[in-house]
């Protein structure tokens, strides 16, 4: 929640700063583009804080979450999936902003027809049946991994990308 506002108020501050006073030069021609480079660069990353307190407010039992463990675990997805927001699709597609979206709609990726048409939104619910087993739970998929089998470790990695993968509360 604070990520939130804290990306609100530092897009208002480029916005405000990049709009200027009238009466006042504008000085963007004569200083090259570093203003115009640095109104556009991305937000900060969120500190440790600021990910205890957003994994502080997810629901049980996600909020318990050992994101060190969540980390760890999405080190077995890594080679196949990107979390940053904008980033690749590699032979998965991006997660970032996964949590409330329709399953098998980002544009640029070519999901399998099982996905496709499987017809849900992404949820930690979803998450964590397709993470146990995703060929048993969307026969067809073209996700080869044999599936996390620890609980624990499922809920970990799903905080960890709740946290990572820009999560709004709803």
């Amino acid at each position: 929640m604070r990520n939130t506002t804290l990306m609100t108020v530092l897009g208002a501050c480029a916005l405000l700063a990049a709009c200027g006073k009238s009466g006042e030069a504008d000085t963007t021609a004569t200083q090259g583009s570093a203003p115009a480079a640095a109104s556009q660069a991305a937000p900060p990353e969120p500190t440790a804080e600021e990910k205890q307190a957003l994994l502080a407010s997810l629901p049980a039992p996600y909020n318990t979450g050992d994101l060190a463990n969540g980390k760890a675990k999405f080190g077995m997805c890594r080679s196949c999936h990107t979390i940053v927001e904008g980033g690749a699709n590699l032979t998965g597609p991006n997660l970032y902003g996964v949590f409330g979206r329709k399953v098998g709609s980002l544009p640029g990726y070519n999901y399998s027809e099982a996905v496709k048409t499987a017809g849900f939104t992404w949820d930690a619910e979803h998450l964590d049946k397709w993470l146990a087993q995703p060929r048993t739970f969307l026969p067809g998929t073209k996700m080869t991994f044999p599936g996390l089998k620890a609980e624990k470790d499922r809920v970990d990695l799903i905080a960890y990308l709740k946290v990572e993968t820009g999560y709004k509360a709803p």
